[in-house]
Formats: C-alpha cells, structure tokens, sequence
C-alpha cells in the first residue's frame, strides 16, 4: 500500500511533537538516568524526525536532535572573547585553608556575622560555557585563557545529556551557562578497551580523554564518546537574575541541563543523594569537605576537591577579584592517592638538549585510577635527598593527581645487597 504523504500543516504539527519526545527522552535518559522508553522505541522516534526532514527540508530547525551531528571537520578552531571572563580558582590542600578562607571574607566586609556558603565537588573535567539565546543552543567555548576561548560548539552539540533548547515558554534572552565536561569511570574503561582493540593509545586518565575529545577536529569522533555534562555558574545573562548561588542548581534542572542536586543537612550527602551542601557557616564546609572524600571513590566520575562559593551573590558582587580569581570562592583540592609499588630498574632518558633525566621503571599500580609505570626522579639531588634506589619498594602518588611521583622509600624492605644509583657523567647513547 502506497504511504500516504501528510500535508505541510500536519507534518509541521508533528515534526514539533517529535523534537520535544525525543528532547523529553534525551533528559530521561541522560539526565536523570530513568529512561521510559526502549532504544528501538527511541530509534523508531528518530528515524520518523529524519524521515519528515527529508520529505519537508524546510521544517528543519537548528535545535533539531538530528543536528546534533551535522558539522563537517574544521582545520582549526576558531578563538572567541568571553562576555564575562571565566576566571580560575585559588587552590589549597587543607580543610583549614577553608577557615582561613572564612576569615579573609569576614574582614573585607567587615563583618562578624556567619557567611553563607554553597559547597560542591570540583569535577575533574575540562571547564566549558554554552550559550543559550532566547533559549536555544548557539555557541560554546572553553576556558581558554580566561578571557578568550576556542569555538567547540560542534563538539558540544554531540552531547546528549545537554539539551539543544532550554525545557522553558519563557526563555531568557541570553543566558551563559557554564559548567564542566567528563567522563564517567566505567564509560572511560570501554573506552580505553575500545582504543585497544583498535590499536590505539589508551588514554591516561578520564580528564584527558574528555579534553582530548572536545578538541578534536571532526565532531563525528566526539560524537562516539561517551561525553557528559555538568552545569554549575552563569556568565552573561540577559532577562534574568539570581540572587543566591544555590539558586542556580534548581533553575538548570527546570531548564533540563544537568547538574548537582543541593542538600541542606550533611547526612543527605552520599553518592545516590544531593552532592552539594548549603553551609551556614564555615566550619560545615569542613566538614563537608571530609564527607566528600570519603566517599570520592564511590561516584561515577572523577572528582579532585571541593569548591566553596558566598551563597548571596550580592556579597559576591561586592567582594570583587582578586587578579585572575574570583576573591567569593576558593577550591579545596584533596591530596593525591598513593599506592606501593616496586621499583624494577632506574634508565637513564637523553632529552633532546642532551641533559639526562634519570626514570624509575616500576611495576604496574594503580593510582587514582591510572595505571603508573614510570616516575620522573629529575635529578642526582633529587635521587640523593629521597634515597632511591633500584629494586626499592616505594610509595607513589600523582602530583596534581597527574604526574606520577616517588614520594617515600620503604628501608625496612630494601635489600642488604643495595646500593646507590648514580646517575653516569657519560651519554649512555653515544658514550
């Protein structure tokens, strides 16, 4: 039996059910993880989208889930200025610098009363903005240098989990979300084993894969991994306003973009609960800060801290920058895991200038969820000073939670038989 072809009226009235389905299932499945429908249902669903596409061309819209991957490769990307900048945060290591953080607040605004704050997990992502118009999707950038970022707008657009249009009848005029791009744990490891199977390098670590993604030329490989998305600030904004940080988590959920659910007291915090905390005062950030790393190897993705933000934006506005950051907020970062291991032998590598830069050859361990086989020990001094020596069994840890590094020599377990590792006054290449 011939299909019967419907007119432009109802295929206009259909193609719109069928963008705001698919969209709906889109947050379902990758927001909220509870999908309602099968992937054939959603198949069948995308196929009658392109089906009428191709039939009526000229119903085709930029917020269409088939543009999601439309884009042809670029040779290079474009640089794009940031409305407002996306400044970096301080760092520290300690749940004290939280204190201290405290403090410094209280006097600039001379004040003795508690301050507010918003704390969250510091996801250890790559930092992008997406920019909404009248609430459709348009553009998006990284941090860049702050002040300037690339155009990875064809990358973005691959990620499901980001909707293409603001679930709203009343958008904003502009709106500058931003937010952070991972990789989940397990998604990461298919990926690594789909690399090998195809003969290619494993990445090191979940954050370089999602940064080495978003930067790559052709959206059709972004388009294959397994990219998610968390929004957590606002840049520009037009035809709206906030009045306090934790009012940013409700209103992306509403919109449908992803983000981090807030709770009001400490026990709600775990990883099937609300991973953000309003805290009355600092000495809950503390604490919460302590909750965080305990159950940082239960969540999905990587996280490297905890950020700390004044919760009133108008004390934010008032507390100002300072140089390149933001003085309202400041990142707690946790110290990198450590794990024991051996060191197998010490080669010596000959840089390009000629210098010798001395490489422990340990025995594969797992750090931080990366594979370490190999540790920097930069210099005779540095050899000297920690004691290393080959067929020592040593404590590594990644520096930054990156750069594998020899922290401590276990003695009690050296050999009798050893002895000092000295790195050669002669080229081991050309002698």
């Amino acid at each position: 039996m011939k299909k019967i072809q419907p007119s432009l009226e109802e295929a206009k009235s259909r193609y719109s059910e069928l963008i705001q389905e698919i969209q709906r299932h889109d947050i379902n499945y990758y927001v909220l993880d509870r999908p309602t429908i099968s992937d054939r249902e959603y198949d069948r669903l995308y196929e009658e989208l392109r089906a009428l596409e191709a039939d009526f061309p000229i119903l085709l819209v930029p917020n269409s889930p088939s543009q999601r991957v439309g884009a042809q490769a670029v040779d290079k990307f474009k640089k794009i200025s940031h409305r407002v900048p996306m400044l970096s945060l301080q760092n520290s290591y300690s749940p004290e610098d939280l204190l201290a953080f405290d403090l410094r607040i209280k006097k600039v605004l001379n004040t003795k009363s508690e301050i507010s704050y918003l704390c969250e997990p510091k996801f250890d992502g790559l930092s992008i903005e997406l920019i909404y118009e009248n609430g459709l999707l348009t553009g998006a950038l990284t941090r860049g240098d702050g002040t300037t970022g690339e155009d990875v707008f064809s990358n973005i657009k691959t990620i499901r989990s980001i909707p293409m249009k603001l679930q709203t009848k009343k958008p904003p005029k502009l709106i500058e979300v931003r937010g952070e791009v991972l990789i989940f744990k397990n998604d990461f490891l298919k990926l690594n084993q789909e690399q090998q199977d195809d003969g290619e390098i494993p990445f090191a670590n979940p954050r370089n894969a999602a940064a080495g993604t978003i930067r790559q030329l052709d959206p059709k490989i972004a388009a294959r991994r397994p990219l998610r998305f968390f929004a957590y600030a606002v840049g520009a904004a037009d035809g709206i306003s906030f009045k306090k940080q934790s009012d940013l988590s409700s209103q992306f959920a509403d919109w449908g973009l992803p983000t981090v659910s807030v709770g009001e007291k400490l026990c709600e915090i775990s990883k099937n609960g609300p991973l953000s905390l309003l805290c009355d005062h600092a000495q809950d950030a503390v604490l919460y800060y302590q909750q965080i790393h305990q159950i940082r190897k239960t969540l999905p993705f990587d996280i490297d801290g905890i950020v700390i933000k004044v919760e009133d934006l108008l004390l934010q506005e008032e507390l100002g920058f300072i140089a390149r950051s933001p003085r309202w907020a400041t990142a707690a970062k946790f110290e990198p895991e450590q794990a024991t291991t051996k060191i197998n032998k010490i080669i010596i590598q000959v840089g390009r200038t000629g210098a010798l830069t001395p490489v422990a050859v340990m025995e594969p361990v797992l750090v931080g969820g990366v594979t370490v086989t190999h540790a920097t020990l930069h210099n005779q001094d540095e050899i000297d000073r920690k004691d290393i020596r080959e067929h020592d069994t040593v404590i590594v840890h990644r520096a930054g939670d990156v750069i594998p590094e020899v922290v401590e020599v276990l003695k009690e377990k050296r050999k009798k038989d050893s002895v000092p590792f000295l790195i050669p006054n002669k080229c081991p290449i050309c002698h």
